[in-house]
């Protein structure tokens, strides 16, 4: 088992940057792959980005490529999403997640734990 912590959340100008850390404790992080989603409200959890557990792929949606970069330290068991040009739209609750699955997944379903989520809210 895995447990999972987000921190960096805030409010934030539009235009403006954010990097979200999420620390693990538990089995060995280098097991994972690692995941971002986020949650607005009255929305469902989204996809954000992905990694796999070397760090040498990552994946994105649409929305948000060319803006967020996932990354991770496997010495530090931590795992981060920068986050630039922020966009009022990315207003919401961000959560990291695990999974040990072979294929990093890209839906919610495919995460087998999760960190309790860090506001990220950003103002026009």
């Amino acid at each position: 088992q895995v447990q999972l912590v987000e921190s960096g959340g805030g409010l934030v100008q539009a235009g403006g940057s954010l990097r979200l850390s999420c620390a693990a404790s538990g089995r060995t992080f280098s097991s994972y792959s690692m995941g971002w989603f986020r949650q607005a409200p009255g929305k469902e959890r989204d996809f954000v980005a992905s990694i796999t557990r070397s760090g040498s792929y990552t994946y994105y949606a649409d929305s948000v490529k060319g803006r967020f970069t996932i990354s991770r330290d496997n010495a530090k068991n931590t795992v981060y999403l920068r986050m630039n040009s922020l966009k009022p739209e990315d207003t919401a609750v961000y959560y990291c997640a695990a999974s040990l699955r072979i294929v990093v997944p890209n839906t919610a379903a495919g995460y087998d734990y999760w960190g309790q989520g860090t506001q990220v809210t950003v103002s026009s």
